[in-house]
């Protein structure tokens, strides 16, 4: 029988374990992501980690949600904001509602932290549903043209103000990887699903 996992800070004792699951969770993708987001740590750019854990005898992770510093370049500062990704569930426990407990969780991480915003590349389709809205509905721009608009997501959070607009700026180990956003022809194809998605139904 499944537990119901419990969401916690991640500790030194889960690395392994969360790096397995992260490899697991984005498939193909999964040691570039794993690579990527061990470099954010050992920079020292990661602000929080959670996982979630099942509540039995094994204690076994099976979610994890990663929250690092980024920048938004608005007119009248550079405001510090927060990125979200990774977030990853152990494939066996996808649609159990770990991914939507994990996001509420680092969103009031963020807040606890005092962030203004915290923004995430993503399907549009799955995060608008958990409270995420295109960050051009208020004024923040991707770091990146190859990021499909519906795609940039963004949550504000009390601390966030009307002059807060402009560009997000990733730090650059996102660069370094080359991490930013989708290449072709795995970008054409993205952009070709938005695209339909946003066609009216045909009158029938």
């Amino acid at each position: 029988m499944e537990t119901t996992p419990v969401i916690r800070p991640q500790t030194p004792q889960d690395d392994d374990a969360v790096a397995r699951l992260i490899a697991q969770a984005f498939g193909d993708e999964g040691t570039a992501v794993v690579d990527v987001w061990a470099d954010v740590v050992a920079r020292g750019l990661d602000c929080a980690q959670l996982v979630a854990v099942e509540d039995d005898d094994e204690g076994r992770v099976v979610g994890h949600v990663g929250l690092s510093h980024g920048w938004l370049d608005a007119r009248q500062a550079l405001v510090d904001v927060l990125v979200l990704s990774p977030l990853s569930v152990a494939p066996d426990r996808q649609a159990a509602g770990i991914g939507t407990a994990l996001l509420a969780a680092a969103v009031a991480e963020a807040e606890r932290l005092g962030a203004p915003v915290v923004v995430l590349e993503g399907d549009p389709g799955y995060y608008s549903r958990r409270g995420w809205v295109p960050g051009a509905e208020h004024g923040i721009e991707a770091p990146s043209a190859r990021i499909p608009g519906p795609a940039f997501q963004v949550v504000l959070l009390d601390g966030h103000e009307e002059w807060m607009t402009g560009r997000v700026v990733y730090r650059e180990v996102w660069w370094e990887h080359d991490a930013t956003g989708l290449r072709d022809p795995h970008l054409a194809q993205v952009e070709e699903v938005l695209t339909r998605r946003s066609r009216p139904a045909a009158p029938r």
